[in-house]
């Protein structure tokens, strides 16, 4: 723990020498001060440099966590809660050291109530875990951010992703959360019920707090049927602007698409080479449709018309399973691939979201800026809800290159929040985005301080995330 840099109020080192021998007396095997497994636990992905805990224990049950809890907090120690490291803006690192809690052993599946299209689990049950749980039951859980992220990590960030468009984000499909909260109580949100009028929703207020408020231990989550019929398509575009217009017409026409995601031509070329398709090196929307075989069909008709009006060059579908894996893999090793463009280059992914009736815009002048900055970076995005990102490959060691990046990354910020948009659709605030929030919330976020202090008025949850206090 740094003493130069602790959160007003910290206990000094020797504390967390003491809270750590304290724990390592409760759990002799489940706590570690190994370099090798606290620089893991800290951010080691995107640009942001890792920041490492002091040490790491790893908690099987909601009561592991009250206790860890308890005790750092008699002492003013940080915690950071951990998932399985998938976050991208720092929200993992230890700006202060302190304690990681890793809840990546809470893999149970409590209760799953198919009646009800609803299931409760741990937070460390992760979404390709809890699908292959529900398969045999005909029932799925839509999120899908890419990586296979913990249940608790999504809800805490608010993960989104390529279904979103249809079945939105976590912050529509948590019901309810249970989570130790600073003091140590633990404490749920919510019931089981569809809607509740009752007090304030404390669930939505926890989905997205990024650990600042409370350690999410256990997820209610509502489920869905699997579909009939799953259709799937590559429809490449002869501009960008083709691309974008056709997405934004599909939503505004009304047709329920499932996931409707743009790459760019510089982003298929790194799919090509990384995943081994030999897809047309163009702007390219990949799109999918679930329904009954009808509906399918008529949503695919629809959506034909439109990419052709919008100088679509071919359509090349399939409803084979293995054929919709190896697609949307490729889409999801995105952030993988991008990097065989740029051997030894390091990355920036980062991401903003707007009105959809802004998206054209949005995206072809951040085309334009990279252009005008020297910079090389691939774009892709969950078009269908505005949301879409930008994977800056750049050398670090290069000063003047990674101001370039900076001053690009500022500015698209500022260009998305200029239209009515957010900095972040999905990768949350964490470390990465903090500059950005005043000018996104202004006076809101002064109330978002108060409610941190009123929650956890030591600043231990999570501290030096979202913003300062």
């Amino acid at each position: 723990m740094n003493e130069s840099s602790v959160p007003a109020g910290a206990s000094p080192l020797a504390a967390v020498g003491q809270v750590i021998e304290a724990l390592r007396a409760r759990w002799p095997d489940r706590v570690s001060t190994s370099e090798a497994l606290r620089r893991q636990h800290a951010n080691t992905f995107t640009w942001h440099r890792p920041q490492l805990p002091d040490a790491v224990v790893f908690a099987h049950t909601t009561e592991d966590v009250q206790e860890i809890v308890r005790l750092c907090a008699a002492n003013q120690i940080p915690i950071i809660p951990f998932g399985t490291g998938t976050s991208l803006e720092g929200q993992i690192n230890a700006p202060y050291g302190g304690i990681s809690i890793d809840l990546s052993p809470m893999k149970e599946i409590l209760a799953v109530f198919p009646g009800d299209l609803s299931c409760t689990v741990q937070a460390g049950v992760t979404r390709k875990q809890l699908n292959d749980y529900l398969r045999d039951q005909g029932l799925f859980f839509p999120i899908d951010p890419g990586a296979d992220a913990s249940i608790g990590g999504m809800a805490a960030t608010r993960a989104s992703g390529t279904n979103a468009v249809r079945y939105g984000t976590m912050r529509e499909n948590v019901l309810s959360l249970t989570a130790v909260m600073p003091d140590g109580r633990i404490v749920r949100t919510a019931r089981r019920a569809r809607k509740s009028a009752a007090g304030y929703d404390l669930t939505r207020l926890l989905v997205g707090s990024e650990g600042t408020l409370g350690i999410i231990t256990e997820v209610t989550l509502k489920l869905h049927g699997i579909p009939e019929t799953i259709a799937a398509a590559v429809c490449p575009f002869e501009t960008l602007q083709g691309a974008c217009d056709t997405a934004i017409a599909a939503i505004q026409s009304g047709i329920p698409i499932a996931r409707v995601e743009l790459l760019d031509e510089l982003q298929i070329k790194a799919c090509n080479v990384y995943s081994k398709l030999t897809l047309t090196e163009a702007p390219t929307l990949f799109v999918e449709f679930h329904g009954s075989q009808a509906g399918v069909d008529e949503q695919v008709a629809l959506f034909q018309t439109i990419a052709g009006d919008n100088g679509s060059r071919d359509f090349q579908w399939s409803t084979k399973p293995e054929e919709r894996t190896k697609l949307w893999q490729a889409r999801h090793d995105a952030a993988f691939s991008c990097m065989v463009l740029k051997p030894g280059a390091n990355v920036l992914p980062t991401d903003v979201c707007v009105p959809i009736s802004r998206l054209a815009e949005c995206v072809l002048e951040t085309k334009d800026d990279l252009a005008r900055r020297n910079l090389f970076g691939p774009i892709v995005g969950h078009v269908g809800d505005g949301n879409f990102h930008v994977a800056v490959l750049f050398d670090r060691d290069d000063a003047d290159e990674v101001k370039r990046v900076k001053s690009f990354s500022k500015a698209l910020a500022h260009r998305a929040i200029a239209m009515d948009g957010t900095c972040t659709g999905e990768h949350g605030v964490g470390q990465g985005k903090m500059a950005y929030l005043d000018a996104e919330y202004g006076e809101a976020l002064d109330l978002m301080r108060a409610v941190k202090r009123a929650v956890d008025p030591d600043n231990i949850m999570n501290p030096g995330k979202i913003f300062t206090l």
